[in-house]
């Protein structure tokens, strides 16, 4: 896959201060697992629907899910703005909606209309249900029978 995002050498050393200290065991490549979770929040995917290259989509989510929880992202975002001589405000929005498919064809229940509209021909049409039940059984046999 071409399109894939690769974070750069020049762009790691920047966030290379912001990383915590590995205890233990060495961390796999934070380059490639950085890169990855920036491509699966960009693109709005599932962990499990990251492309291989970034390596296991479990060790995505959990480094996503470790380092939100200690601030590094937070940590990140507030150092690289510190940076720039004008304050501006970084934001990274992975919000996802779904819908069902039929959700867009559902009609208006009756009665119902928008909000923000008034209801317009209220007064009409209750007008128009009490005459219906005024009405007598002759004139509504009278009327079934002209429309045949």
């Amino acid at each position: 896959m071409s399109d894939l995002y690769w974070l750069t050498d020049e762009q790691m050393d920047r966030l290379q201060l912001f990383f915590p200290k590995s205890h233990g065991r060495p961390r796999v490549d934070d380059c490639r697992v950085l890169s990855g979770i920036i491509f699966v929040n960009r693109n709005g995917l599932r962990w499990r629907d990251a492309p291989r290259e970034y390596g296991p989509h479990k060790t995505l989510y959990n480094r996503w899910k470790r380092w939100g929880a200690m601030g590094i992202f937070t940590r990140m975002m507030d150092g690289l703005a510190a940076g720039k001589a004008e304050p501006r405000t970084i934001m990274i929005d992975a919000t996802c909606l779904k819908a069902h498919r039929t959700a867009s064809s559902l009609r208006l229940k009756k009665g119902s209309g928008p909000p923000d509209r008034p209801h317009q021909r209220r007064d009409e049409h209750e007008a128009a249900c009490r005459h219906r039940s005024e009405r007598t059984t002759a004139e509504l046999l009278h009327d079934s029978r002209t429309d045949q």
